[in-house]
């Protein structure tokens, strides 16, 4: 039996507050790439009852994704988008849930995020962070950006870290490793990583903007 819509809310207020979960109910966040970040960012903004999630990836779930995302072996084929939309749905189910299985580019992003207070960038291509927050710091400055750089291999977790760069823009990770040097990623990294920006998320609602 799913309880009442008052009853969740209610459960969250006495978990965060009444005011914070009243500014994370009405939160927008786009999560742009559904893999080993996004998939992990998306589910802990879900559970803590942000409002509005914007699940953006083309691609769809494969047996190599299983190791780090958060889809299941039934799930394997699907979009990524529709996948990760049932299982939020699961566990948040009066979670306002937009989702678009399209490539995010130039020519497609300000479309894309116009509506979004806060967007999380989770790609694994290193041009297409370059592309996104290059332009949302150019089109967008009013939203708070959340980026990733080094979540690869063994390396100790500790040295995965949330830097405030500059104005409404943060980066999340150790800023060296990289897969492309063959040291894989690990499940237990990558979310640490994510979650290093989905509580950064939490905080900005919170009005600490500060890691």
């Amino acid at each position: 039996m799913i309880p009442a819509k008052e009853e969740m809310y209610q459960a969250l207020s006495e978990r965060h507050g009444a005011e914070l979960q009243k500014k994370i109910s009405a939160a927008r966040v786009a999560v742009c790439g559904l893999g080993g970040l996004g998939s992990n960012i998306a589910i802990a903004l879900a559970r803590a009852g942000v409002g509005h999630l914007h699940l953006i990836d083309f691609d769809r779930v494969d047996i190599t994704n299983l190791n780090r995302q958060q889809y299941f072996v039934r799930q394997l084929g699907l979009l990524k988008t529709d996948a990760l939309q049932e299982t939020l749905t699961d566990i948040a189910p009066y979670c306002d849930i937009t989702t678009n299985s399209v490539k995010i580019t130039e020519d497609n992003f300000a479309q894309l995020l116009e509506k979004e207070d806060i967007v999380c960038e989770a790609f694994d291509c290193s041009e297409a962070k370059a592309m996104l927050v290059n332009g949302v710091l150019e089109l967008f400055p009013e939203k708070y950006l959340l980026s990733s750089s080094g979540m690869a291999g063994f390396g100790s977790a500790n040295t995965i870290v949330t830097r405030h760069v500059f104005q409404h823009f943060y980066l999340c990770g150790d800023g060296m490793s990289d897969v492309n040097d063959g040291i894989g990623l690990v499940s237990s990294r990558v979310l640490a990583c994510a979650a290093h920006e989905a509580h950064m998320v939490i905080r900005i609602l919170a009005g600490e903007i500060e890691p």
